[in-house]
């Protein structure tokens, strides 16, 4: 079992610390969320609240993933960064390929590629894209930025992208890992046909249980059954040790959590006590929870 720390919805001056923080206790990543803007109206429910609404606001602060990785990367050297989710189907594949080589370079391959659709019309709208047949696209773009991404002279021809031979130097220094997210049965197929791994939104642990199932299932279809797989889980029902023991029983490998939501400690606190919560997590979880 890995533990992965998330840092969305905090304030951005917070993160360098954070960052370095999570290395000394033991996290082996770090998940960095995706949100372009905060849409006055949306004409779609939110897909992971009960009630499908929003949980952030419009002074909630975000920043660009690849960006933070960069920021984060050059403080820390060991902990690696991976986005959860950066929503694909309102960029352009080749324009990312280059920032995601940018953030892989720059901290040394520690980087890996979470990637969904991306669930508001308005994203697509407002970016230039056709929300209609996203699903089609995104399956192009994920293609176009594996080509790219894996280096050397290459071009691509397909319905959505179209490009004659490009390269993009450096490479990144080693095969980036894609992760899906999504819980569809569209997604988790995608996620057994291209990707590395899985990332969940929230779930219960049954639900994580069953998916990562079903998860098994379309990958030994596939002949992918004894391939590497990553299962980050964001569980909202199990906790503390024997909570997160449970989480691996049921096949996660990496949980992604927040250490000081379970002290008490709000978003937008200063940065001390949430520096007290990494540690403390370390010590009472990440090293004990081997033993």
């Amino acid at each position: 079992m890995k533990f992965t720390l998330s840092i969305a919805m905090n304030p951005l001056d917070q993160l360098g610390e954070l960052a370095r923080a999570a290395e000394e206790a033991g996290f082996a990543s770090i998940a960095l969320p995706d949100s372009l803007f905060y849409a006055e109206t949306v004409s779609t429910d939110y897909p992971y609240t009960p009630d499908g609404s929003r949980f952030w606001t419009a002074d909630t602060p975000w920043v660009d993933p690849l960006v933070a990785t960069a920021a984060m990367g050059a403080v820390t050297s060991r902990i690696e960064f991976y986005t959860s989710v950066l929503k694909l189907g309102s960029r352009n594949p080749v324009l990312l390929a280059r920032q995601v080589g940018s953030a892989s370079v720059l901290t040394g391959g520690r980087f890996g590629l979470g990637l969904g659709v991306g669930w508001l019309p308005q994203e697509f709208e407002y970016c230039g894209v056709p929300f209609e047949r996203r699903g089609k696209r995104v399956d192009e773009a994920i293609d176009v930025l594996r080509l790219i991404l894996d280096g050397g002279m290459v071009e691509y021809h397909g319905e959505f992208y179209d490009f004659d031979k490009l390269q993009m130097s450096p490479a990144p220094p080693k095969r980036v890992p894609f992760y899906i997210g999504g819980h569809t049965d569209v997604a988790l197929r995608r996620a057994a046909r291209v990707a590395d791994g899985w990332s969940s939104a929230m779930m219960k642990l049954e639900e994580l249980r069953e998916t990562i199932a079903r998860l098994k299932e379309l990958l030994a279809e596939r002949g992918r059954a004894d391939d590497p797989f990553e299962y980050q889980a964001v569980c909202i029902d199990k906790f503390g040790l024997d909570g997160y023991r449970e989480q691996a029983e049921a096949g996660v490998t990496d949980v992604i959590t927040m250490p000081w939501v379970f002290d008490g400690v709000g978003f937008d606190a200063p940065v001390e006590p949430k520096l007290e919560s990494i540690h403390k997590f370390g010590a009472e979880i990440i090293d004990k929870f081997g033993e």
